[in-house]
């Protein structure tokens, strides 16, 4: 069995963005030299994700809007978690409704998706360094 465990590393210049991160594990897949099995990316920070949909901004502008709407960011007295001089409460709920991680299947040396599936990192709490992992492993 092959396997192949990098890191990708992020530092958002806003405290929110979807970043579409599919061409970067793309390209580790085919460095792994993995040919079927599997490939799991997981943001590694509790106010981070990584989900698979569509790269559509308008999609992008709706999850935003969405995620606001669920966990609003201020008033920042809204939640306990900020009493302890925190201001990211509602990016550690928005990481929970996105996910930690995503698993997809690697068939014939490729990312096997679905039509207009892409993978992407959500930042809500950004400014400063964060890190995914990205493991592969398979024949």
């Amino acid at each position: 069995m092959k396997s192949l465990t990098e890191h990708l590393f992020f530092n958002t210049e806003k405290r929110r963005e979807f970043i579409n991160i599919t061409s970067q594990v793309d390209e580790l897949v085919r460095k792994s030299g993995v040919q079927e099995g599997l490939c799991l990316v997981n943001a590694m920070h509790i106010t981070a994700s990584v989900f698979i949909n569509d790269n559509e901004s308008g999609l992008h502008q709706d999850f935003e809007k969405w995620l606001e709407n669920l966990a609003p960011h201020e008033p920042l007295s809204n939640y306990r978690h900020n009493l302890t001089g925190e201001d990211n409460a509602d990016a550690h709920l928005k990481r929970t409704i996105m996910g930690r991680e995503v698993v997809v299947a690697i068939t014939q040396g490729k990312l096997d998706f679905g039509p207009w599936e892409q993978i992407f990192y959500g930042e809500f709490d950004g400014r400063r360094r964060k890190r995914v992992l990205v493991k592969i492993i398979g024949e």
